[in-house]
């Protein structure tokens, strides 16, 4: 009787986990560039249920019973890296990957800074004159004299895209946006600000920016709503089995185990 209500309980953390899974993407739904995420559950391993009995001659025979689920837990945390939709805003500083890769940015930590990527091209010019993100957190290019990645300086002047990557300053192309690409997706780690964190970067991908425009979220808000519904109906379930495991402890308890 108590391993059933751990087995419930088990049930009702991994739904709340989900449950938070599903608000986070929801809540980022109209966040440009963003990657929804999916929460994927298993089960522990089962127990096999057996007893022994003693037959004429005295030997034991074993009776399996069945299995016994020990409850869920979480398996993996999954971010669906699929295109969001393209809009044009017709701004000089946003920009917009169609396909594979992230843009390359220079964050400010408590040790000093770090290279992160991130798919939010909605860029401003500081007031420094860098290309900076909406975090201020400043935007990398290849200095094409140097061939040194380096923050983007703008100054008061026009920025233009052409169609390698190469980023204009008035009329001398300066840098070649710093742009991204991994080999496997499932070794970044979303470490907020809509910021990744990846190992071995491959910085001479071909990835194919826009612009001009602003990568929609990829997150569904019917799928999304349908998910949490069903969560909740899940947690509902799990709460009144186990409303019905404790009364029927109490009465084993009170009741039956009661001496008269």
């Amino acid at each position: 009787m108590i391993r059933s209500l751990y087995t419930a309980v088990s049930g009702l953390i991994t739904l709340e986990n989900r449950q938070a899974t599903i608000t986070n993407n929801m809540s980022n739904a109209n966040t440009t560039g963003f990657k929804s995420d999916n929460l994927s559950i298993k089960s522990f391993d089962e127990v096999i249920l057996q007893n022994k009995d003693k037959v004429m001659n005295g030997k034991n025979v074993t009776q399996k019973l069945g299995s016994l689920s020990l409850g869920a837990k979480i398996d993996t945390v999954d971010t669906a890296f699929t295109q969001g939709v393209l809009k044009n805003t017709e701004k000089s500083t946003d920009f917009a990957i169609q396909g594979r890769g992230f843009f390359a940015i220079e964050k400010q930590t408590n040790n000093g800074s770090e290279v992160v990527y991130t798919r939010d091209g909605s860029f401003k010019i500081g007031n420094d004159g860098y290309l900076m993100t909406s975090s201020g957190d400043r935007v990398l290019g290849i200095n094409k004299n140097t061939g040194t990645l380096e923050s983007i300086f703008v100054g008061g002047d026009g920025i233009v895209l052409d169609t390698n990557n190469n980023i204009f300053i008035g009329n001398r192309a300066t840098h070649t946006l710093a742009t991204a690409d991994f080999v496997d997706y499932n070794s970044l780690e979303k470490m907020g600000d809509n910021y990744y964190k990846g190992e071995s970067p491959i910085f001479n991908a071909e990835v194919s920016v826009t612009q001009g425009a602003l990568e929609s979220s990829n997150v569904n808000i019917t799928n999304e709503m349908v998910n949490m519904i069903t969560t909740m109906r899940s947690f509902e379930t799990n709460q009144k089995i186990i409303q019905t495991l404790d009364e029927t402890l109490g009465k084993a308890a009170n009741e039956i185990g009661s001496v008269k």
